[in-house]
């Protein structure tokens, strides 16, 4: 049998304009951020709660993480081991989390960038605080379970976490048009503003703030914005600008030197070694002269990089110079958005901590319906019991007297008689009149009968007595909003007490770093670039010296001033340029820096053509030739410019530059083919153009002929060449025309 198959009509735009909402909703809730509830991202969440399920627990042994990451993606999270494994290990670097949620064994990591060891290696458990604040009660029905991806498993929507764990480790996260970046606050102070939040429902960020004053970097460092907080928890963004923490220490024969014992935030991981070569650059480029020696003393007791110092170093002005030039001093840009509701906001503290306490008070009044649920069922069945207990021997009776269990059940809740034998019609008559639930009947048909022991009966009146008095604290609870805050409030204090720390960051308004750059005073110099591309600049005392040497060891030797720029044109037709202040000056022998590591060119950018300092190409012209034949002049003052790479030329498709040189109207030049043809003009015959423009033909070019080099003639050279063999003399060619062959030699 067939069906028929029914097409759809409908625009492709409108296809996936829904496939791509549909496709970036789901990272957004199911992958990038954190629930404002739990503060946890669903990777988060499933590895904690699977970490539950197998029983690692804080006071049980380590178990391999690849047994757990495994677990975790076969039941709850199928998106890949690595995304598992590195959230585990996230959640276990102290220098990354406030409050560590996870208890790792062996490498995992460091803050130096180190990463973890493979998982195989590694081992873990859930930390003590995790089970008693963020698993504690998943058995109480105080959060909503769902099905897994396969709907094999059931996984909690969210975690019953009893502080607000958004506030204390932060979170950080990347979904399709929004990003999350929370810092992490100090976890004593979150929980007294919680505190008082949930005394006072109508305090304001302002107020909160009181509690909260900023965030508590695990790094340490200094906030140094106070001011601009109150704003930043206001809107849920903004930047806190962070400083490292600097001490000052004597070091041998009356010198000093700078201790960083703090780093900023932002610069975990691969960023402290940027830090240090950041410094390496500004002593290599006599940005200052203060520091003689740079060593990184980090180790697991902490951070420590100490740079010496010489005699009468200026400390303060050398402190904002590294606060300005490095990232000592650093932005961590807030964006407090999270998931509520099903759907992303931006949140201001205050929402974040009414989430919270709201979601406090709605996992208390689960747990303590389902505590007091479970009271009233021991209650009925102990108040049978006790019951029972006062007409036994009736009750051993009935059982006698029953063919089987059902007719004796039904006796003992309904009153039903027949078919049981009695010893007395009184007796029948007493059991007609027992009215039993059906809960306390099963029991009393499951009671042993050592509980007929007076001991017994006596330790079953206890019990419920102690039965009535919970029902009665959990009624009390339930019913009153101020008795259900105290009890959270006491349970927030036990939380404090055994797991707060105190405060790392400082929090103030430090001063805007200032660096006063000294005056700068103009001089003559030489730009040297070997053909290796290594670049240094030396004085003009320097090179008359070794001037011999100098021009015949280096592709490029410019004068210039130390003010000046220099220039590479390359074949693709940009330009890059460079400070020449950026360029170290040093002595004749020395090395030199890679121009790839001072300027914005690199080989993959095409070849350099030309090198010329941008104080020589002002007030003249530039000649540009292409391989096709393309000419044009160009005003070298369009050259001028700020930017760092720039077009210098339009080109056609598939040519590329092949000279630029300088000239004036009467300089002589001569195109010279693969095919041997030569043709001189004067450089007025070509046109001047804007440096966007792609030229006129200067040669004319037969089948795949193309230009192989341009001569740009100095009257007082006599130059002459060799072309396939013969000796060119090209001061004595004759004077063509512009866009003709030339002559063939």
């Amino acid at each position: 049998m067939t069906t028929e198959e029914q097409i759809i009509r409908t625009e492709y735009s409108e296809i996936m304009q829904k496939s791509y909402i549909d496709y970036a909703m789901s990272v957004i809730i199911s992958r990038a951020l954190p629930d404002v509830r739990d503060g946890l991202k669903p990777v988060q969440r499933r590895t904690l709660y699977d970490m539950y399920e197998l029983g690692i627990r804080y006071d049980r042994p380590y178990r391999k993480c690849a047994r757990i990451v495994g677990d975790t993606m076969g039941k709850y999270h199928p998106h890949g081991d690595s995304s598992i494994y590195e959230a585990l290990v996230v959640m276990s670097q102290s220098f990354k989390k406030g409050l560590p949620l996870i208890d790792g064994h062996g490498n995992f990591g460091s803050i130096e960038g180190d990463g973890a060891a493979a998982m195989r290696y590694t081992e873990a458990r859930l930390e003590k605080v995790t089970q008693e604040a963020y698993l504690a009660d998943l058995d109480k029905n105080v959060v909503d379970f769902g099905p897994n991806f396969d709907e094999t498993e059931k996984e909690p929507i969210v975690l019953p976490v009893r502080v607000p764990n958004l506030l204390i480790n932060g979170a950080e996260g990347i979904a399709v048009g929004m990003a999350t970046n929370i810092p992490p606050h100090n976890f004593g102070e979150v929980i007294e503003g919680m505190k008082a939040f949930m005394q006072n429902p109508k305090m304001t960020t302002a107020e909160l703030m009181e509690y909260i004053p900023g965030p508590d970097f695990p790094t340490g460092g200094i906030v140094g914005n106070k001011d601009e907080l109150r704003e930043i928890y206001e809107t849920g963004i903004g930047k806190i600008k962070i400083r490292g923490r600097v001490e000052v220490e004597k070091g041998k024969g009356g010198k000093q030197r700078l201790v960083i014992t703090e780093i900023p935030y932002t610069m975990i991981g691969a960023n402290i070694g940027k830090f240090l070569n950041d410094i390496y650059t500004l002593v290599e480029d006599k940005k200052t002269n203060d520091i003689v020696d740079i060593t990184n003393q980090s180790s697991k007791e902490g951070i420590r990089i100490v740079l010496d110092l010489r005699k009468d170093a200026d400390i303060e002005a050398l402190c904002n110079l590294l606060y300005k030039k490095t990232r000592l001093e650093d932005t961590f840009g807030v964006n407090m958005l999270a998931v509520c509701d099903g759907r992303p906001e931006t949140l201001s503290l205050r929402d974040i901590m009414a989430h919270c306490v709201d979601f406090q008070y709605e996992l208390a009044t689960r747990k303590y319906n389902t505590l007091l649920t479970k009271e009233q069922e021991k209650k009925e069945v102990q108040e049978g019991l006790i019951r029972a207990c006062d007409v036994i021997d009736l009750i051993i009776e009935i059982l006698r007297g029953s063919k089987n269990v059902a007719q004796a059940k039904a006796c003992l809740v309904q009153g039903v008689t027949d078919g049981i034998r009695f010893k007395s019609k009184e007796s029948e008559k007493l059991a007609a009149g027992l009215h039993f639930t059906d809960r306390q009947a099963t029991a009393i048909l499951d009671m042993r009968l050592v509980k007929l022991i007076g001991l017994e009966i006596e330790a079953l009146e206890k019990e419920h007595a102690e039965t009535l008095k919970k029902i009665a604290l959990y009624e009390g609870l339930l019913g009153s909003r101020a008795k259900m805050t105290k009890a959270l409030v006491k349970e927030l204090d036990a939380f404090k007490e055994a797991y707060d720390r105190p405060r790392r960051t400082d929090i103030d308004n430090v001063k805007e770093a200032v660096v006063e750059e000294k005056k700068i005073e103009e001089m003559d110099v030489v730009f040297l670039m070997d053909r290796f591309g290594y670049t240094k600049v030396v004085d003009v005392a320097t090179y008359e010296r070794n001037k011999e040497a100098a021009d015949a060891e280096n592709k490029s030797v410019i004068r210039c001033k130390n003010t000046d720029r220099i220039c590479l044109f390359t074949d693709i037709g940009q330009m890059h340029s460079v400070k020449v202040m950026d360029i170290p000056l040093m002595r004749f022998r020395d090395k030199g820096r890679h121009m790839d590591t001072m300027s914005s060119y690199d080989n993959s950018q095409g070849n350099i053509v030309y090198v010329e300092a941008m104080g020589n190409l002002k007030g003249g012209q530039v000649l540009f030739v292409t391989r096709t034949g393309m000419s044009k002049l160009v005003d070298g003052d369009e050259f001028d410019v700020s930017k760092r790479t720039t077009a210098a030329t339009k080109l056609n498709d598939g040519d590329l530059v092949l000279a630029i040189g300088q000239v004036h109207a009467m300089t002589s030049i001569v195109y010279q083919t693969k095919k041997g043809y030569f043709l001189r003009l004067l450089a007025g015959d070509i046109p001047a153009k804007k440096k966007m423009a792609v030229g006129v033909r200067g040669i004319k070019l037969g089948p795949n002929d193309e230009v192989e080099a341009l001569h740009i003639l100095d009257e007082t050279i006599d130059p002459t060449i060799s072309a396939k063999g013969k000796d060119v003399a090209l001061h004595r060619l004759h004077f063509g025309r512009r866009d003709t062959k030339g002559t063939k030699k």
